[in-house]
């Protein structure tokens, strides 16, 4: 798609994202496993390397929690649209944060509208706005030429921006000594992997069996709710490389009977009760994971302003 001088917008909100070049390594970071492992999935379909980029603009690649009608994951779907794409919602299980099945569902539904667009902008365009609202817009009037990039259909200001933030994402990354930022880099031992799971367990035994803290493998699969890990709802587990063999063995030793009881969560479906600061998270991030207001978590907390430091323990749930 469009280089980083393609247009003034694109420029400034480059620029934006990286008005703290500290802060954004960080988030880019913490974001680097779910991106190398979309980037593959995107590699199949033969989605332009782009798209790789768009939960930055939907999420920051968070593993957002969505209530009723609002969208969630990474890939903010909504629930329309995620049983459209065969993405299973209960209150057990929300495929929409299954890194795995969401990503490919995506790649899935991005390639068929760039077959059906052939404009990876329209593609864009469609989808934040919807397929048939862009596929009618076209039918009006007419598919966009090249110039200007930023295509001058009518579309709301929202859709517009999307663009424009998903090609300053893409600018940042092609250039980033421009933004005097550096990329950060990812280890092989460091890259995602779905690993089948061969019987329930509890998060809290997976986390063992991987040597994880449970925050960090919750992280990663966030679409268990309820703190345990069911093949029935979803055949595999993401795991980075190095905790792979570890958490095999340590799963066929304990044996499919290892639990066929799993005691209930006396939390609410979905809500973890704390969760440790880490370096880099902001109230905010932390807030809008955790699917809560920053005003909630500073009154549970009894905090004063939206400072949070590395190793705080902050609470995720009202009091009792």
């Amino acid at each position: 798609m469009a280089d980083c001088d393609s247009d003034p917008a694109v420029q400034a909100w480059a620029h934006r994202f990286t008005a703290n070049p500290r802060r954004f390594e960080q988030r880019l970071a913490q974001s680097l496993p779910r991106l190398r492992f979309i980037q593959n999935i995107a590699e199949k379909h033969r989605v332009a390397g782009e798209f790789v980029l768009l939960p930055w603009v939907e999420s920051r690649y968070l593993p957002v929690q969505g209530r009723g009608r609002q969208p969630a994951g990474m890939w903010q779907i909504v629930p329309a649209t995620a049983g459209s794409l065969g993405l299973r919602v209960n209150r057990h299980f929300d495929g929409r944060m299954d890194v795995a099945a969401a990503t490919e569902a995506v790649m899935t539904m991005l390639r068929r509208y760039q077959d059906q667009l052939q404009d990876w902008r329209l593609t864009d365009y469609a989808y934040n706005a919807g397929e048939y609202a862009v596929r009618k817009l076209v039918a009006r009037h007419g598919a966009p030429p090249e110039q200007p990039v930023i295509p001058k259909l009518p579309v709301k200001n929202v859709t517009r921006e999307h663009l424009i933030k998903l090609l300053a994402i893409a600018c940042v990354i092609r250039e980033p000594d421009r933004f005097q930022v550096r990329l950060p880099t990812l280890s092989k031992e460091q890259h995602l992997v779905a690993v089948p799971i061969e019987h329930p367990m509890s998060m809290a035994n997976a986390a063992k069996h991987a040597g994880m803290s449970i925050d960090a493998l919750r992280d990663y699969n966030a679409a268990f709710l309820n703190n345990r890990i069911d093949p029935n709802l979803a055949p595999t587990l993401m795991l980075p490389d190095n905790r792979v063999d570890q958490f095999v063995q340590a799963m066929r030793n304990a044996g499919a009977s290892e639990e066929t009881s799993v005691p209930s969560d006396p939390v609410p479906a979905g809500k973890t009760p704390s969760h440790t600061v880490r370096p880099g998270e902001s109230l905010w991030l932390i807030a809008k994971r955790a699917g809560v207001g920053v005003k909630q978590l500073r009154r549970w907390n009894g905090l004063r302003d939206n400072r949070v430091h590395p190793g705080q323990v902050l609470r995720l749930v009202a009091p009792d």
